[in-house]
């Protein structure tokens, strides 16, 4: 009968590494400590005596060695230095050691002093003895639980299977980034270069990693086998970020993103906390300069109503103006559930804020007067409408109903009750409008545009539906003038903005997570894009600089293909277009345009002390016919025949000319 013989081959590194994935048991930590002790005082008479150490300094060994062993002992006890995980040690640990050591060495020089001056006139630890054995004793301790740490990054992550990456910034940031990495063994990366735009640091070393300049980055890229770039600049431009990430995709290379201090956890960066860059952040431009004392000025200690404030803009707008310190915000909105969230959103934040949640829909104009009645706003953002153009392409009356109605019973009570300023958004789907959605936009700037000449020329003869919940009746009865009506209405006209809900960038971001494809509607689709806080900002400085009866648009920069949007997203992802996910074209949607505009064909525009907002020249109307032409409109919800009510907008706007729709027929 054959017996089978296993054979065993001792592998040093490979008992070494299974050593290393235990932690190693404190009292052997505690013992070990105790051990370079005792080899740190023997190395102090050594060193101190010239290696020949007399025969009386041997004779006071048992005393000496007993109470300094004592003391350290004593001190690694009550201060816990053995609880550290060797292998984790970090630069809390070397400082804890630290003054555990120099606290030791100060008692046995109060044991010295004390012995001396009070007891025998002797030192029974010489001085000397005592530095020595304080500079050993911390150098050993320390410097053995950093090889001890090395030891076990190096068996735990060889170089061979690390992938190299590409540090932008060789300042502050850009060292913690490098020891963050060098420190999260999980990671699996090794620093292969810093890049920085200081020419005083370029051609030299940091950590043992050479610096070498932005010009520098594509060759880098080019010989090198580099997986990531981590940007560890804070104050980095727009435009020096956009080059360097172009740079970066077009050798497959993934671009990461350091967050700024205030979100490290603890003042420690964390590997996890550096993320990929977004598109948003490829998209922003240069930061706004805004006229803080003049939107101070306007807003501080006011009462102020914003509509839609559970949206992408009207919430956007109210972390806005918090900032300039106003007497109260009145948050409106009907959605129930993101109002909420808004509402636990100021909690958390801004303690002490003056803010009231008001649940209700513009259209009921009950409701509606009952809050101004009750707050009494002093300014009004109104950015409550409904946005989507297939949703309103198909449902026009409900367009109407809440753009068009809802815009003029805010703007009539606005008069009513005497609002200082009424900040309208509108879109720039609003100039030569193709859609439903833009026709209503239209609409409404038309009216309130109307309704500042009339206010203005007048002391205020306004009509104002009364009638039912929905502020609807079938003779369009009007109410009283107000008496002395001063309203400034403004309005302000941008495209679409970056990670608003239904976005095409968020929309782009979900099918890229889902595998794709990722659809888009034509290849030549172009579309202008701004980012929320930038648009805020901007509609706030329009608010602040608006005299009434203008309608501002803003620097929307240069428009962005969405082919092009769609492939950098794919590359930002770590994607090969083609081979990982496929771009398909759907076709334009009713009521889309091939290319947005900010002017219609017979507008011009005035300059502003602003170089990102202008002022639009626009068609003004007699407010007379246009108010019965807008009531009209709104008693055709009743009939719930789409063809008249799109007819009659197209005659309010004659400009409105369908695109891909059912209703090109009606032009």
């Amino acid at each position: 009968m054959r017996v089978a013989t296993k054979f065993y081959i001792f592998d040093p590194m490979r008992t070494l590494d299974k050593l290393f994935q235990r932690n190693t048991p404190r009292w052997i930590i505690f013992f070990i400590d105790m051990g370079i002790c005792l080899f740190s005082v023997v190395l102090a008479y050594l060193v101190r005596f010239n290696f020949s150490i007399p025969h009386s300094e041997i004779t006071a060994f048992p005393l000496v060695f007993g109470l300094i062993l004592l003391i350290r002992a004593f001190s690694f006890y009550f201060s816990k230095t053995y609880q550290g995980i060797v292998k984790f040690t970090s630069s809390k640990d070397a400082q804890r050691i630290f003054i555990v050591i120099s606290i030791g060495s100060i008692i046995f020089c109060v044991i010295d002093f004390i012995s001396y001056y009070f007891i025998n006139k002797k030192f029974p630890i010489p001085f000397s003895i005592i530095i020595i054995d304080y500079m050993a004793t911390t150098f050993l301790m320390i410097s053995l639980r950093v090889m001890f740490k090395a030891l076990y990054l190096e068996l735990t992550n060889p170089n061979k299977d690390k992938r190299s990456v590409i540090i932008f910034g060789a300042g502050e940031s850009g060292i913690i980034t490098k020891r963050t990495l060098d420190r999260d063994a999980g990671t699996k990366y090794k620093v292969l270069a810093f890049i920085d735009d200081d020419t005083k640091k370029q051609n030299k070393k940091l950590e043992g990693v050479s610096i070498y300049g932005i010009e520098t980055l594509d060759e880098l890229l080019q010989h090198n086998n580099v997986s990531n770039l981590i940007i560890s600049v804070q104050n980095l431009s727009p435009t020096r970020k956009q080059r360097i990430v172009d740079i970066c995709l077009n050798h497959n290379v993934k671009v990461l993103n350091v967050p700024p201090v205030t979100n490290w956890i603890n003042g420690e960066l964390s590997f996890k906390q550096i993320k990929k860059v977004q598109i948003e952040e490829l998209l922003e431009r240069e930061p706004i300069q805004l006229d803080k004392d003049d939107i101070q000025k306007q807003l501080s200690g006011k009462v102020i109503l914003v509509t839609g404030a559970a949206g992408s803009i009207g919430s956007e707008i109210v972390r806005q103006l918090i900032r300039f310190n106003p007497k109260k915000i009145i948050m409106l909105d009907q959605a129930e559930s993101p109002l909420y969230d808004m509402e636990m959103e100021l909690f958390d934040k801004y303690e002490g804020l003056a803010y009231e949640v008001v649940m209700g829909d513009i259209r009921n104009k009950e409701r509606m007067e009952n809050v101004f009645q009750t707050f009494k706003p002093e300014i009004v953002f109104h950015s409550a409408a409904y946005k989507h153009v297939p949703m309103m392409e198909n449902n026009p009356s409900e367009s109407v109903l809440t753009n068009v109605l809802g815009t003029k019973i805010i703007a009539d009570l606005s008069v009513e009750y005497k609002v200082e300023k009424f900040v309208m958004v509108s879109t720039d789907k609003a100039v030569n409008p193709t859609n439903v959605m833009g026709a209503s936009k239209r609409i409404a700037e038309i009216y309130t545009q109307s309704l500042n000449k009339k206010s203005s020329t007048s002391e205020g003869a306004l009509s104002s539906f009364g009638g039912n919940a929905d502020g609807i009746t079938s003779k369009g009865a009007e109410k009283a003038p107000s008496e002395g009506a001063t309203t400034k209405f403004i309005t302000t006209r941008f495209g679409n903005v970056l990670g608003s809900s239904g976005s095409v960038i968020p929309r782009f971001r979900q099918q890229i997570e889902t595998g794709g494809p990722i659809t888009i509607t034509h290849p030549d689709i172009t579309r202008y894009f701004m980012t929320i806080p930038e648009a805020c900002q901007l509609v706030l400085e329009a608010g602040a600089m608006g005299k009434g009866g203008e309608i501002f648009i803003f620097d929307m920069g240069n428009s962005v293909k969405i082919y092009d949007l769609a492939v950098k997203m794919i590359k930002l992802s770590g994607l090969v277009l083609d081979k990982d996910i496929r771009i398909i074209y759907t076709g334009l949607r009713p009521g889309e345009k091939l290319f947005e505009e900010l002017l219609a064909d017979h507008e011009n525009t005035l300059p502003t002390h602003h170089k990102q907002i202008l002022i639009a020249k626009v068609k003004e109307y007699d407010f007379e016919t246009i108010s019965t032409s807008i009531s009209e409109l709104i008693l055709l919800f009743e009939k719930q025949n789409n063809n008249s009510i799109v007819k009659k907008m197209k005659e309010l706007v004659p400009e409105f000319k369908s695109n891909n729709s059912v209703y090109v027929e009606l032009d």
